[in-house]
Formats: structure tokens, C-alpha cells, sequence
């Protein structure tokens, strides 16, 4: 039996990432990657609109070099005063003859703040090792975000919101995103902050409906609505 155990983790800032190897030392694994490796493949957005998996990370480092990421806060310890406190890693425990057996799982998203973002979920017996696969897997499932100016009070033509409403869905979790006049800014919790702004959105609306207290469950919703643009077109 699992349970989330509350104790005292290292906040997002303290999380030490180690230093990815240099791409010289890249020897790719698959023919996607062989490709970019050699220069045929110079832009992500071949590999977006031509269907390919990615299965390497090295290929987004190689196309995109200037990533970004941001740690979501999953997890929960008690706070100050009995309340609950949000923390970036989610501890849990499975009981064994030998005792406990902790295990650490983190979510991130990744971004260029120009139309790409990911998200990932990673777990290992330490913080710094669910964090490296978090964003590894982050990478791997890279889209194009469809941007513009949706919104009848605007109609600018600039990409700074969405063309038009989507609705995404993870779990119990149902997320609609509307387009939002320019300089309204992004209209939604800490949270899907993160996500909307490595995306490169700067104004949207979000509605949600459902558990939205599983951070995991929200964040793959809005994930979905945004993949969803490139489904819904009018």
C-alpha cells in the first residue's frame, strides 16, 4: 500500500540538476536522430509536421538549444500553523519486510516561450534523478503550439493569445482556454502559468472544471487544449 508521506524536501530552487553531457559526445540510437546528427533535419518543425517520434532528447538540445523549464508543484508536507504547504516533489512510500521504500516523482514543462512546450513526469529514488527524467520525458513530447488573436476585442493579428477556444481533458479534469484581448495577460492559477507562458501565450482566459487540486491531471489538460489547436481549426 502506498501513501504520500510529508516531509521536508528541497524547494524547487535547491533542486541541483547535473550538467548534461556536451552533444559532440552524442551517438544517436535512431535514424530520426542520425538524421539531425548529419544536418539532413535542421529545423524541429520537420519533425513536428512530418509525424516523427522523438526518442532522444539530444534531438530537441540539438534544434532547440534554449529550452526553459519549470518545476510543478505536486507534492505536499505540512505547513506552518497545521496547513498544507505545496512542494515540487511528491514522496511515496511502499512498505516491504525491510521497512519503507521511498520513491520521488516530479512534473515539468519545458518551453522556448515561442510556440514549443512539453511536459514530462519522472521518478527515481532521489529528487535530482526524478527531475533529470521529468525533463528528459518533457522533451521527447515536444508540440507546436498554433498561436494568434482570437479575440473579437482585439483582432490585433499578432500572436500574443490563441486563434480560437479549445477544450482540453486529463482525467477528471476538463480545461476550456478562450481568447483574451491584447494586455489582459493570463487569467488562470500559479500553476497553468507555467505551461501557458513557455508555450508563448501572454493572454488567454482558462476555465476548468473538475479536480484541479491533482496538478498532475491539470497541467496534462491544458496540455491537451493546446495540442488541440492544430485539431480544432474552424
Amino acid at each position: 500500500m502506498r501513501k504520500v508521506v510529508e516531509e521536508e524536501v528541497e524547494e524547487k530552487e535547491e533542486i541541483k540538476i547535473e550538467e548534461e553531457k556536451p552533444l559532440e559526445t552524442w551517438k544517436p540510437k535512431t535514424v530520426l536522430g542520425e538524421k539531425v546528427l548529419k544536418g539532413e533535419i535542421k529545423s524541429i518543425d520537420e519533425i513536428i509536421e512530418g509525424g516523427y517520434k522523438i526518442a532522444e532528447p539530444e534531438i530537441v538540445d540539438m534544434l532547440l538549444p534554449n529550452l526553459k523549464h519549470e518545476l510543478i508543484l505536486i507534492g505536499g508536507r505540512t505547513g506552518k500553523g497545521g496547513g498544507a504547504q505545496r512542494i515540487p516533489i511528491r514522496i511515496t512510500a511502499k512498505m516491504h519486510k525491510s521497512g519503507r521504500r521511498f520513491r520521488m516523482t516530479a512534473f515539468v514543462v519545458v518551453g522556448n516561450e515561442d510556440g514549443y512546450v512539453g511536459v514530462g513526469k519522472g521518478t527515481a529514488l532521489e529528487a535530482r534523478s526524478a527531475v533529470e527524467k521529468a525533463i528528459k520525458k518533457a522533451k521527447m513530447n515536444l508540440i507546436k503550439v498554433k498561436r494568434g488573436c482570437g479575440s473579437w476585442e482585439c483582432k490585433c493579428g499578432e500572436n500574443h493569445s490563441i486563434p480560437f477556444k479549445v477544450e482540453g481533458k486529463s482525467g477528471s479534469v476538463r480545461v476550456i482556454l478562450i481568447p483574451a484581448p491584447k494586455g489582459l495577460g493570463l487569467v488562470a492559477s500559479d500553476e497553468a502559468k507555467k505551461i501557458l507562458r513557455l508555450a508563448g501565450i501572454k493572454d488567454v482566459w482558462v476555465k476548468s472544471f473538475g479536480n484541479t487540486s491533482m496538478r498532475i491531471n491539470f497541467i496534462k489538460a491544458i496540455y491537451n487544449a493546446l495540442k488541440n489547436l492544430y485539431v480544432y481549426e474552424r
